[in-house]
């Protein structure tokens, strides 16, 4: 046999039994399996102190609300003088059958809706125009935006109630400044649309700097060639932002929106407070109704059905929320 026809002759592969553990017939052993294993039990083991901590924190509650939304539970119950008594469905009938309570959904969502409206497109027209402003001008935007998001919520409502307060409020002295306006002793919280409009512009006052910031740093990761490129083929200021900016920033403005409706549902403190803490029945949302019905009327079952039916309204935007990412996640 010549050195040609050695060095092409074919060797016949080396038989191997199909059975995955070889000759044996089982798994091969080693230190990589109960790594693997280990490496899968890290994440939640760090995670273990932070479930604990919700569980503790949310878990309880939530289970205590529950548990009283199907109680008839007053005073006598708080006090010991009664057991509790378990009513079935009774508390959620009794509220869903009453009207005072759609209103109060209604005027809810009405003023979340256009809370999050005012506050993403507020925001949206601030992040672009940082983007061409200064370096110098941006710090201080930024600084400010910082600045309004990180005072506190009672301090935020006191400047607010001074501004418009009907005697001394600065708005009504600058609206007064206006040839033909005689604002001075208007008292804007005695409708309450205005007022209610009043509480809107504190909630998207306090929630336009984080909407700011978030898209300011999604603008960063808009590709310059493609709206360039845009630019190129004759689209406008309006065509680039609709075709190139916003269908990049769509995970990020869902993102925004819907925990935007979450916080905007479970606005409290800025009604709360800023009427004295005594809410009038034209100013009641959801959170400080069911409130008034658990701390005032002192009927804590039904402020407990109130709650929890709010938390259920408010998974279904968590399930539209998910879904939309979901969708979103497809296409990439």
């Amino acid at each position: 046999m010549s050195a040609a026809e050695t060095t092409t002759a074919k060797v016949p592969p080396a038989r191997r039994d199909p059975r995955p553990g070889g000759e044996s017939g089982k798994p091969p052993k080693g230190p990589g399996r109960k790594r693997s294993a280990g490496q899968a039990a890290v994440p939640w083991a760090l995670l273990a102190p932070c479930l604990l901590a919700l569980a503790l924190v949310l878990g309880y509650p939530l289970v205590r609300l529950v548990t009283l939304s199907f109680q008839k539970f007053g005073q006598p119950q708080l006090w010991g003088f009664k057991d509790p008594e378990s009513v079935g469905f009774d508390n959620f009938t009794n509220v869903l059958s009453d009207s005072e309570f759609w209103t109060v959904v209604v005027r809810t969502v009405l003023f979340a809706f256009t809370a999050v409206v005012l506050t993403m497109v507020l925001g949206m027209l601030i992040a672009l125009l940082l983007q061409r402003v200064s370096g110098w001008v941006k710090t201080l935007v930024n600084i400010a935006l910082v600045a309004s998001w990180g005072m506190p919520i009672v301090v935020a409502i006191t400047i607010f109630k001074w501004m418009f307060d009907s005697d001394f409020g600065v708005l009504n002295w600058l609206l007064s400044q206006v040839p033909g306006v005689d604002m001075i002793g208007h008292n804007w919280f005695a409708s309450g649309t205005q007022g209610l409009a009043v509480i809107m512009l504190l909630v998207v006052w306090g929630a336009v700097p984080f909407v700011v910031i978030t898209l300011s740093a999604g603008l960063t990761q808009v590709p310059k060639e493609l709206e360039e490129a845009a630019r190129l083929d004759g689209a406008g200021a309006w065509g680039v932002f609709r075709h190139v900016t916003l269908p990049i920033l769509k995970p990020i403005i869902v993102m925004l929106a819907t925990l935007s409706v979450i916080w905007d549902m479970g606005v409290f403190p800025q009604v709360f407070v800023m009427r004295g803490n005594h809410p009038e029945p034209e100013f009641q949302l959801l959170t400080t109704y069911s409130y008034d019905k658990a701390f005032v009327v002192n009927d804590y079952s039904q402020g407990s059905a109130i709650a929890l039916l709010t938390v259920v309204l408010l998974l279904g935007v968590i399930a539209v929320y998910m879904r939309q990412m979901l969708k979103i996640g497809e296409v990439e």
